[in-house]
């Protein structure tokens, strides 16, 4: 695999297109490598999924109890505006 080496400042200013990249990067200090950075790809398809089953189950429990969302919000801002004082 190749891997790309940039010096610490560079990869500061660059850290998020390396992030973004799938590339390793070598981490270099006047010139002797400090550390190497391999970004981690995820995969967001599951965590998507996971967070659409989890809303889709609230609407059911909201429904099944007859609790509008709107309610939830205005009794959560009064709650705040409460505390605020």
């Amino acid at each position: 695999m190749a891997t790309t080496k940039v010096g610490i400042r560079e990869f500061r200013a660059g850290l998020a297109d390396y992030i973004a990249s799938d590339t390793p990067v070598v981490v270099t200090r006047h010139g002797q490598t400090v550390g190497f950075f391999i970004p981690a790809k995820s995969d967001l398809s599951a965590e998507v999924a996971a967070l659409r089953t989890a809303a889709a189950r609230l609407d059911e429990l909201l429904e099944a109890e007859h609790v509008d969302a709107d309610e939830i919000v205005e009794d959560f801002k009064a709650a705040r505006r409460k505390t605020a004082r």
